[in-house]
């Protein structure tokens, strides 16, 4: 049995089962619990802003203060769309100490996009930034919202930042009518949250949104338990070997799950400090690491090469990151390789690796990283966490080492399925196992490793792309019949969008693929618009009506 294989590495004398810092508890009482301890700590630290544990807990008691003045209960939904920045983390807490449930919109998103989100959860709040209000008071109207809380990162950036500003984080606060400010309801709610029971287990914390495994993206149900132990999961590896003294540089998207649980969850449970960047840029990374003493990083692996390609990196010292064994990545553009891990080593001290192998369906983090574990790998199961390689056919039979197979898992982060679908989720849950519809394979030393999507989600410039939901927008443009989307190799994105398009046959002399681009181009969030259309008379398709998407990319790589 794989088992046996990947147990070989486990380190003897280490428990399989999580031991809670603070017990069996939502987040945000150990928010609390941090607030009392230590109050005055820095729980953000922001363009040279310091956020502390009293400032956060407080904050948080007064958004849940006025969300409940709002008419918000258990389990109504509360939307964010904001970037990185203090709010979110804010607004988070704040969210779960109603009662109610965060929904993470990405700041990405064009009108069609949000309105999905917003309309499937039924979210009745969205707290946003104010230069995204303008998409969502296109939408706000077709869904359930009913009040819109807008703030600014000038909210908390300070006169004189510490750390070089993204462009897009200049400008002056937007204000805008019929909207609540930020500012104004902290001002005018006391930290005074309401009391409201939390079934750990059964009680949703978090709506996130992912493909699952086809169609347009789904709501996916996590408690507050599933939350709990995944962050307890990583803060067990923390605490053992920075004993509270976490310095995570935060500047994975936070909205997106993985970025979630390294840059909202974790900080708080170990009571550390997060190094918050609202957008990447090679400089702010490089003199946050070096001005902050960030032991901590979890980054894309794009992002890492960006830096290694850096003219003035010999000027910054990054070998704070030495602190932990690994400077965790994730192979969203580009792969990983040793030749990037090693380099890495000898900039920051600390070889970059793959972090862990998970899902939105898990709260991600189902695999942890053990020392031996090659650079590529994944490293094995994470605490109480099952995981194995199924072959295609059945489903059912573990693989042999190297043979590619199904990944599948079972343990305490499991959702609870899909919100409003429970077709969906029957067909992802069978006898307590998650399909991933992820392809995977365990090696003969007993590591294992993450080798492609077997859906066809794609990884463009990191971010997650359904071609379902594409290829459906891309419908709504009178010159087309119908369009298939496939990924294509890009050196910059890692993956591009390629569309193929029938056109309607009254105007098949007059569309161009140029104009067909930049009218997705100006729809669809930037990442996720096709870079190539090619027209034909008809899309392969197999003896039931699937499109086969294999025919495609065989076709597209033949050019």
């Amino acid at each position: 049995m794989q088992k046996d294989l990947w147990m070989k590495n486990w380190p003897a004398g280490m428990p399989r089962t999580v031991s809670f810092k603070r017990g069996e508890i939502p987040l945000f009482e150990y928010l609390r619990a941090d607030a009392r301890e230590h109050p005055d700590k820095a729980a953000i630290l922001y363009y040279g802003r310091t956020v502390t544990y009293r400032e956060l807990d407080e904050s948080s008691d007064r958004v849940a203060h006025a969300l409940a003045g709002m008419g918000i209960r258990k389990g109504d939904r509360v939307a964010l769309f904001l970037e990185n920045c203090p709010q979110y983390v804010i607004a988070h807490y704040g969210i779960q100490k109603a009662g109610a449930v965060v929904v993470p919109c990405s700041p990405m998103f064009k009108e069609w996009e949000l309105e999905h989100e917003l309309a499937d959860s039924g979210a009745e709040i969205l707290i946003c930034l104010d230069h995204l209000y303008p998409v969502a008071e296109a939408v706000r109207g077709r869904t359930n919202v009913r009040k819109v809380v807008v703030t600014s990162f000038r909210d908390y950036l300070p006169p004189q930042p510490s750390l070089p500003l993204h462009p897009s984080m200049e400008g002056d606060k937007k204000t805008f009518a019929g909207t609540v400010d930020w500012l104004r309801l902290l001002a005018d709610h006391e930290a005074r949250a309401p009391m409201v029971e939390i079934d750990l287990k059964e009680d949703l914390a978090l709506l996130q949104y992912t493909a699952g495994t086809t169609g347009l993206p789904k709501g996916a149900m996590l408690t507050h338990y599933n939350a709990l132990f995944k962050t307890a999961a990583g803060g067990q590896i923390v605490d053992l070997i920075l004993d509270g003294n976490l310095r995570a540089l935060t500047v994975m998207p936070i909205f997106h799950i993985a970025g979630m649980l390294a840059g909202v969850n974790l900080p708080v449970y170990v009571g550390g400090t997060a190094v918050m960047l609202s957008r990447f840029t090679v400089e702010s990374f490089v003199k946050a690491v070096d001005l902050y003493k960030c032991n901590v990083a979890y980054v894309a692996v794009p992002m890492a090469v960006a830096v290694l390609q850096y003219p003035e990196l010999s000027r910054y010292d990054l070998s704070s990151l030495s602190a932990f064994p690994y400077t965790l990545s994730t192979s969203f553009g580009i792969a990983l390789t040793d030749e990037i891990s090693e380099a890495w080593k000898k900039v920051a001290g600390s070889a970059l690796a793959e972090t862990s192998y998970g899902l939105t369906e898990t709260h991600t983090a189902d695999t942890i990283k053990l020392p031996g574990a090659p650079a590529r790998s994944v490293g094995v199961p994470t605490f109480e966490t099952e995981l194995k390689i199924v072959d295609f056919e059945t489903g059912t039979r573990e693989t042999a080492p190297g043979e590619p197979g199904e990944i599948v898992v079972r343990g305490p982060g499991l959702f609870k399925g899909y919100w409003n679908h429970p077709e969906a989720t029957a067909a992802v849950l069978r006898d307590g196992w998650l399909h991933t519809g992820d392809a995977g394979m365990i090696d003969e030393n007993g590591w294992f490793y993450f080798l492609e999507r077997v859906k066809d989600m794609l990884k463009c410039s990191g971010y997650s792309v359904f071609p379902a939901e594409v290829e459906e927008f891309l419908r709504k443009h009178p010159a087309v019949q119908n369009a298939a989307v496939i990924g294509i190799p890009d050196p910059v994105r890692g993956e591009s969008v390629k569309a193929y398009i029938v056109l309607k046959p009254e105007v098949r002399s007059k569309a161009t693929p140029e104009e067909i681009i930049e009218w997705s181009r100006q729809k669809m969030a930037a990442y996720k618009y096709p870079r190539v259309v090619e027209f034909v008379d008809e899309l392969p398709v197999s003896g039931v009506g699937k499109v086969l998407k294999r025919v495609l990319r065989e076709k597209s790589a033949s050019k």
